[in-house]
C-alpha cells in the first residue's frame, strides 16, 4: 500500500472497472469484471505483461513475488510441499493432492 492509497477503498455501487454498472452491496466489481479490470491496467500500464509488472515493483528471478507474499500477503505454504497461495487455496490444494481419498 502506497502515502497516496487510503486504508480502506469503500464500494461505491459501480463497477470499479469502468462499465458503470451497477454492482451488489459491498462490491466493487460485476462478476468477472475484476479480471478485466486487472487485464485493461496490465495493458494500459505494463505492454500487457504479467513480466515487466513484477519488474516495475522490484520482483523476477532474483526477487520472489511467491516469499514477498507469503512473508508480507497473508499467503502460506502448504505443509508438505513448496505450493504457496491464499490460505483457502493452499487447504483446497492440500485436500486435493494430499488428503487420502
Amino acid at each position: 500500500m502506497t502515502e497516496e492509497t487510503p486504508q480502506r477503498l469503500l464500494p461505491t455501487g459501480t463497477c470499479w472497472c469502468g462499465c458503470g454498472n451497477e454492482t451488489g452491496i459491498g462490491s466493487f466489481f460485476t462478476r468477472g469484471h475484476d479480471k478485466t479490470a486487472e487485464a485493461a491496467l496490465l495493458a494500459v500500464r505494463y505492454d500487457a505483461s504479467v513480466a515487466r509488472l513484477l519488474d516495475h515493483h522490484g520482483f523476477g528471478p532474483e526477487n520472489s513475488v511467491l516469499d514477498a507474499a507469503v512473508e508480507e500477503g497473508g499467503w502460506e505454504v502448504c505443509r508438505i510441499c513448496e505450493y504457496a497461495g491464499a490460505p483457502l487455496s493452499v487447504r483446497n490444494h492440500t485436500r486435493k493432492y494430499h488428503e487420502k481419498k
